[in-house]
């Protein structure tokens, strides 16, 4: 009797181990991702940020040559001035006047045209929604049970770098 409560206490004593053992692993199998990164990566090349860019540099184009052309006004009026052309001196001064007005006008106009193309690029549901399911697809691929975004938790002071995801998540979208 005393063999069999032996054995029973030591083939307990292993299945406790083995399930505490079981637990420990399962708790520590996560990842985390970079979703800056992920964004940046993904959408580096794509049509919609290459169209955006190439209104940036339309933009900004005609700010410097509206810039450039209230500079010229401004050496015309100063030489007007040296020169004592009183009437030239009042016409550069309206000109130089209208032209920074409508320039500033401008440039905020086409800001805030920029800062909606950016938000609406940022916030694009559809990719969030593709990222959300790449990001499960990778993750039960790689066995992990939980997936931290590093944007938005502040509570994490260190991971190694081998449960770091964003690479394989990139790849995976990209295919």
């Amino acid at each position: 009797m005393k063999l069999f409560s032996k054995k029973a206490i030591v083939f307990a004593f292993s299945i406790f181990a083995a399930g505490a053992l079981f637990a420990q692993q399962h708790i520590t199998n996560f990842g985390v991702v970079d979703t800056t990164k992920v964004y940046e990566q993904f959408f580096r090349n794509s049509s919609a940020v290459k169209a955006y860019e190439e209104k940036r540099a339309a933009f900004q184009e005609e700010i410097t040559r509206r810039a450039d052309e209230i500079r010229s006004l401004q050496t015309k009026l100063q030489e007007a001035q040296d020169l004592g052309m009183d009437s030239d001196v009042k016409s550069y001064q309206d000109s130089i006047r209208t032209k920074s007005a409508s320039l500033k006008s401008y440039t905020q106009q086409k800001n805030t045209e920029l800062n909606n193309i950016k938000n609406n690029l940022s916030n694009n549901n559809e990719f969030y929604k593709n990222l959300n399911r790449t990001i499960k697809k990778v993750a039960e691929n790689e066995g992990l049970s939980m997936v931290i975004n590093l944007q938005q938790s502040n509570s994490i002071l260190w991971y190694s770098p081998a449960v770091d995801i964003t690479d394989k998540v990139i790849e995976a979208l990209e295919q």
